[in-house]
């Protein structure tokens, strides 16, 4: 007898796996099923002649289809510290976010502080020192992005311990998780369905043991390993179990090379990012010969004062600098991260919060993502006169078969405990391909051996055969149906399912999460689709969609039927919303098939067998309770198990999208205004009508703080595409209006004022034309209106002309409006540009509907 050793974390999820023989045609991206493998005890289980409490024994095995070896017991305590002493440990970090100094040199060595710090300089040798205040404003700015980057990965990085894998490894006989960082060279690794291999190995034992390579080798078959062959760090466990030994740790192993070269830390699609890169790639070459041409003109226009040319050229570049925005940006994803860090929910690649706002279909796995990992039999139902008492017993030996049974297996354990006694000769691991294990018994009193099955009826049993009928009934109930059959082929034979002996019913029934019906809402409001894909029997999961009102559940599709030709599947997903009976490469293909048709697919799930459905769909989304693998290669891992989490997910990557969308139009209006401006100065050869102490103001009131607050606001409008294309036809009309509406109000002022100081004047009347227009532009930005938003706007006015109205800051800013002609004169023609504004505005939103966001 021996002890069935723990899970992973004590209540394994429901996990899938794949078939029998090696290379079989298997893709692990399949829907779970009813059965995981239905084997004997993990090989080498250490021996207990006194199970604990709670410990179930599980059946004695012999040889059979797939031989035990001895148990091996590991390395001894001693044997590991020697070889922690010589340095032979897997200390490769877990990296869940960048490091500190990784987030300091991105925020602090980028381009435009680059540029920023030089005319810094500059102003700091021709003085005076307000007219540095941009220097002073791009370090607060760097180090509000350092300090929330920060915060976010304080976040990123406790939650990821939360949730990181931690292998059974062997030592001195007894089985114990431990982290991954503590393996070291030699180390006996347990594996399981689901699991991970952390480390690079040799197999020690194997039961029926396949490793599924994909995302390694792009090979989408599993591989049967035997005793002696190799297993690579990055692979994992598909069906059976067995041991590894290991032989390369630490940046040896081959997963921790691949990682050298891209870390953990990587970033989906995002079309936030590669939108500012085009941006900020067009202010530069834009600037270039704006700013060599400002410099020139400014040199010969104040031949007689070159520091004051030198001041009032700084004025015309920086604010062509949209410095800002790759802060802001930063800042909302690393803020989304801390929020939703809250919730449990590990964002593994930040924009996959972008991403998930995206998404217009969902796939989700039914089990585990709309029903809860627990289940209870319901029912045996005997056929054929079978005695109920003797399959009860062989039941129970099947449950206690497997040293990790899946979620169904667990409820026949429950509901069947007496299966002790039962030998074990021989056991066929669960395939999602086949969906059904299967396992030789030899009875108690050893006077018989048989051969039993245990599966989904509708692949068991012979179309026509009378136990479907009954089977259909009670899948329309919402219920799961699982087959018990006896035949007298061997579990190597091929065909092993063919004439098999139906003998009893198992119906399970199913825990619904009770947020499941909420969510799926959500998302119906959102105009997202919701597509649940499942193994199960198609009437059953139809049921379950249906008591959860999902739209289309009442049509539920067997995906057997569906065409294998892309764009024809694609047509019959448009068409359903409930899929039953998904093989694992049809799970794949589905998500291509939708992807071809130009939707943006996010897919969830936490068995093994979605590992390569969520790698290939835009936004993977994996259960904390999910397989190691699940885990791994998804964006993001509700660590709550919470499918209502979601919503929080969503609702995140909409603010960061929305209101980055709304902050680019602020500060890409300031980019154009400021380029038009420097190119009519050069052209007319009039001094520039700034000092760069006037444009700080203007882009502190205008754009800084107004931005900060609205980057962070809620924002719940869907996203939308061609993120560069809308906020240029925003920006630019914005920008050239604000531009010449300046420019017009300076050369009025430098008709309409004389005398030494006219200058001073003219800079001054031209300045509060320019914040008029520029809060003008905010006004619009902040729609639609909440009170918080009128008080933000109001603010920035109000302090406006608080530095109007107070001498000293009269002094320090060098605005002083001269007389009252000039002045209104000034917020006429910026309330004239204000309506062109409108109405302009309004032209774009009506040609481009699509655009609006507001």
């Amino acid at each position: 007898m021996r002890q069935r050793p723990s899970s992973h974390s004590g209540e394994p999820p429901p996990r899938g796996g794949s078939g029998a023989g090696p290379r079989q045609a298997v893709d692990a991206g399949a829907e779970l099923d009813p059965v995981h493998p239905v084997s004997p005890p993990a090989p080498g289980a250490a021996a207990s002649p006194e199970p604990g409490p709670g410990t179930r024994t599980a059946p004695h095995t012999e040889s059979g289809p797939h031989t035990r070896p001895a148990a091996a017991t590991g390395l001894t305590a001693s044997e590991v510290a020697e070889r922690v002493a010589r340095g032979e440990v897997n200390d490769v970090p877990v990296r869940s976010s960048r490091s500190t100094s990784e987030i300091v040199r991105a925020n602090v060595f980028t381009r435009f502080n680059a540029i920023i710090g030089v005319l810094f300089l500059i102003i700091l040798v021709v003085g005076p020192i307000q007219d540095g205040l941009f220097g002073f404003v791009i370090v607060a700015n760097t180090a509000i992005g350092i300090i929330q980057e920060l915060r976010a990965k304080k976040t990123l990085d406790s939650l990821a311990l939360i949730g990181e894998v931690r292998p059974t490894v062997r030592r001195d006989g007894a089985s114990t998780e431990i982290a991954t960082s503590r393996i070291v060279l030699g180390d006996l690794i347990e594996l399981g369905p689901g699991d991970k291999v952390v480390v690079d190995g040799d197999v020690a034992e194997a039961d029926g043991l396949e490793i599924d390579e994909s995302l390694l080798t792009g090979e989408a078959d599993p591989v049967l390993k035997h005793p002696g062959d190799p297993v690579m760090s990055g692979s994992f466990v598909v069906a059976g179990g067995g041991t590894f030994t290991a032989a390369k740790v630490g940046r040896e192993a081959y997963a921790a090379q691949l990682a050298e070269e891209a870390s953990r830390f990587t970033l989906v699609a995002s079309e936030l990012r590669s939108g500012i890169s085009r941006i900020l790639k067009y202010v530069t070459w834009m600037m270039i010969p704006t700013a060599i041409g400002l410099i020139v003109s400014q040199s010969v226009v104040q031949d007689h004062d070159w520091k004051e040319a030198v001041r009032r050229m700084v004025a015309g570049i920086v604010p062509m600098v949209p410095e800002g925005l790759v802060l802001l940006t930063s800042v909302a994803f690393a803020i989304g991260v801390i929020r939703l860090g809250r919730k449990q929910c590990l964002v593994q690649e930040l924009p996959a919060i972008e991403g998930l706002a995206r998404v217009d279909v969902v796939c989700l796995d039914k089990t585990g993502t709309l029903t809860e990992g627990g289940m209870d039999v319901s029912e045996l139902r005997p056929l054929g006169g079978a005695d109920a008492r003797y399959l009860r017993t062989v039941l129970g030996a099947l449950g206690e078969s497997d040293p990790r049974p899946n979620a169904s297996l667990r409820a026949i354990i429950e509901a069947y405990p007496d299966g002790a006694g039962w030998r074990v000769t021989g056991s066929l691991p669960f395939s999602s391909a086949r969906k059904y294990s299967g396992a030789s018994l030899q009875e108690p009193d050893a006077s018989a051996t048989s051969t039993w099955l245990l599966g989904a009826p509708d692949v068991l049993l012979a179309s026509g055969d009378p136990a479907l009928a009954d089977t259909d009934r009670l899948n329309a109930q919402g219920l799961r149906v699982l087959l018990l059959a006896r035949t007298d082929r061997p579990l190597d034979d091929p065909e092993v399912s063919r004439d098999a002996a139906p003998v009893a019913l198992v119906v399970l029934e199913q825990r619904l999460r009770p947020d499941a019906s909420d969510t799926l809402h959500y998302f119906a409001d959102q105009n997202v689709a919701a597509k649940v894909i499942s193994g199960d029997n198609a009437v059953s999961v139809g049921a379950v969609a249906a008591k959860l009102r999902l739209p289309g559940a009442d049509h539920p599709v067997d995906a057997r039927t569906l065409p294998a030709e892309r764009d024809r599947m694609a047509e019959g997903l448009d068409a359903g919303a409930v899929f039953g009976r998904v093989t694992p490469q049809q799970k794949r293909d589905m998500v291509a098939a939708l992807q071809a048709h130009r939707h943006t697919v996010a897919m969830t799930g936490d068995g093994v067998n979605d590992v390569l459905a969520l790698k290939d769909a835009d936004i993977g989304v994996s259960m904390g309770s999910g397989s190691e693998a699940t885990r791994a290669v998804a964006q993001i891992v509700l660590l709550n198990n919470s499918f209502a989490t979601l919503p929080s997910v969503v609702a995140e990557g909409r603010r960061v999208i929305g209101n980055i969308t709304r902050v680019a139009t602020l500060f890409l209006t300031k980019t154009v205004y400021s380029v038009l401006l420097a190119i009519l100065v050069v052209c007319s050869q009039v001094p520039y009508p700034f000092l760069p102490r006037h444009l700080t103001l203007l882009s502190v009131l205008t754009i800084g703080v107004p931005a900060f607050f609205l980057a962070l606001a809620p924002n719940k409008e869907r996203a939308k595409p061609h993120f560069v294309r809308r906020v240029m036809r925003y920006a630019v009309p914005a920008g050239v209006i604000a531009g010449f509406t300046t420019f017009a109000t300076y050369l009025l002022a430098r008709h309409y004022y004389t005398g030494p100081r006219s200058l001073e004047a003219e800079t001054s009347v031209a300045t509060l034309a320019l914040f008029l227009i520029a809060l003008w532009v905010l006004a619009i930005v902040a729609r639609p209106y909440t009170w918080w938003r009128i008080v933000l706007v109001l603010t920035m006015l109000a302090c406006f002309l608080v530095v109007l109205i107070t001498p000293w800051l009269q002094t320090f800013f060098q605005l002083r409006l001269v007389g009252t002609a000039m002045p209104w004169t000034a917020v006429v023609i910026a309330g004239i540009a204000g309506v062109v504004l409108e109405a302009t505005w309004w032209w774009v939103h009506h040609k481009y509907p699509d655009d609006k966001d507001g």
